[in-house]
Parts: C-alpha cells; structure tokens; sequence
C-alpha cells in the first residue's frame, strides 16, 4: 500500500485546478514515490523538480515509461492499482489529489471531467508516440526527438538544462548509455549541439534537430 509520509517531508497544502486542494509533499533525489503495484489511491502534480515513472522487466533491466516535469499530472490510472513505479529525479515537490474525490468533483462539474479526459488523453497520445518512437526510429532520431520534446516543454530556446541522467535517458530511448553519449557527442562534431557540462546543452541549430529528429 502507498504510505504517502514515509520519507518526506511536509510542504504545505495547496490548491490545485478548480481550487481542489491537496497536500504537498517533498521527496528527495531518486526517492521512490510510488511503487509498482501500490493502490492508486492518488493522482500527482509535479509542483517543482521532475519525476520518472517506470518499470523493471523480467530479465532486470529498466524501461522508463514517462518523464514528467513541473506542472505535469502523473499516477493517473485506469485500474486499482499503479502500474509503473514513480520517482523523483531531483530534488522535488509533488501534489497529491485523493483519486475519489476529484472523481466526485468531475462527476459534479462538467469543466473537471473534461479536464480529466484531456489528461488522459493526452498521456496516451505521449504512450502512441514512445511505442512508435522505440520501434521505428534510429538510435539518432531518438535521442533528436528527446532534446526537441525537453526543449518545447521546458520552452527552452537556446540552452536547455536536463533534469534526467544519460542512464535515464538510455533506459527511456530503449539504447545503451554508450550510444546515447556517443550520439550526443556525435551531434556536437556536427555543430547542431554544444555540451558544456553533463547536464547543459546548448541548442545551436534546432531547425537541423528538428529535421534530424523527423
């Protein structure tokens, strides 16, 4: 079961959409969230720092599901139970939603349960374009298309800071940490990116990332 306090530490209440409030709770950097497995007695808002959700596979290794930024919406399920296991990639605050009552709320205001059918849709839509992505892109299509994706949520232009590890996004892409560094480092030989430190990429060519990402 979900023990929301093991670990944390209290932020204070806060509202959420449609003046819904729900407590906020700090989790430190890779401090798991929710389990794999565990009721899916809330639903999440990334308040500040970023989240995975994953899942380990049979033989061990780690397939990343989702990265989920500030402002975004995660542990939203169709079932009892949470399918992925979340965790913080950072140090990062999250708000917590009781999944009971918001769905009272929807089925009282009409403006919620649109709300929470555009969530919904929207991160099976972001399921649709991983599946394709991990299954008919190039090792250098799909690491494009993770930096021109971070760039457009975090509405960076010209730098943008990674909040996730080279494993991370290993895991995530469905490659090696060597092919994710060696296609990174590759893309600066060829003038699109700069790396000036593990974590900080600057973008010098995005309409080239755009069209190598396509």
């Amino acid at each position: 079961m979900l023990s929301p306090l093991r670990q944390t530490d209290h932020a204070p209440t806060a509202t959420g959409p449609f003046g819904f409030t729900g407590p906020c709770l700090r989790h430190a950097r890779d401090e798991e969230i929710f389990s794999e497995g565990d009721s899916a007695d809330y639903i999440y808002q990334v308040i500040s720092g970023s989240v995975r959700t994953c899942r380990l596979l049979r033989d061990g290794r780690r397939q990343i599901d989702e990265f989920h930024l500030a402002g975004d919406y995660f542990g939203i399920e169709a079932g009892d139970l949470h399918r992925v296991t979340a965790e913080a990639m950072a140090d990062t605050t999250v708000r917590m939603v009781r999944r009971g009552a918001l769905s009272d709320l929807a089925a009282q205001r009409a403006d919620v349960a649109r709300a929470l059918f555009r969530l919904t849709a929207e991160g099976l839509q972001r399921s649709q374009d991983h599946v394709l992505m991990l299954g008919r892109k190039s090792a250098r299509e799909r690491v494009v298309g993770l930096l021109v994706d971070l760039a457009e949520r975090t509405g960076a232009q010209s730098e943008l800071d990674v909040p996730m590890s080279r494993q991370d996004m290993a895991d995530y892409l469905g490659l090696t940490i060597e092919t994710v560094s060696r296609t990174l480092t590759q893309l600066q030989s060829d003038g699109v990116i700069a790396l000036p430190t593990t974590r900080h990429i600057v973008l010098r060519d995005r309409a080239a990332l755009r069209r190598l990402g396509d």
